[in-house]
């Protein structure tokens, strides 16, 4: 994980082919509790819930969770509620994974772990 921690998102906007399985199972790999989800387009996104003590820790973290995207430009679809937040990422620009995902995933389970 930690060389993901040392990178920076790169911006995207598409003309990039998304990384295949054998890719994302490599890099899948660098990131712990992500799970690896197809949505109904049967484009890969990762995935991974985060629980919380009760609703003000689900709601810091997500407050975290939206700083650090910013910085890295790259934005998260979240969901979360009483001691939990869902995080799914993926490249919206190529319906895909790419290494943007797999970097900003490592920098929110940093944050969860701290």
């Amino acid at each position: 994980m930690s060389d993901l921690l040392n990178k920076k998102c790169v911006p995207c906007e598409g003309g990039v082919i998304p990384f295949d399985i054998s890719e994302i199972h490599k890099y899948q790999k660098k990131v712990d509790g992500w799970d690896l989800i197809e949505n109904e387009k049967k484009n890969y996104l990762l995935e991974k819930k985060f629980i919380f003590k009760n609703f003000l820790e689900s709601q810091d973290f997500v407050n975290k969770v939206g700083k650090i995207s910013e910085e890295e430009g790259h934005h998260p679809d979240i969901s979360f509620g009483w001691g939990y937040a869902k995080i799914t990422i993926t490249t919206h620009a190529i319906e895909g994974l790419s290494e943007n995902d797999f970097i900003l995933a490592a920098k929110i389970d940093r944050n969860f772990n701290v």
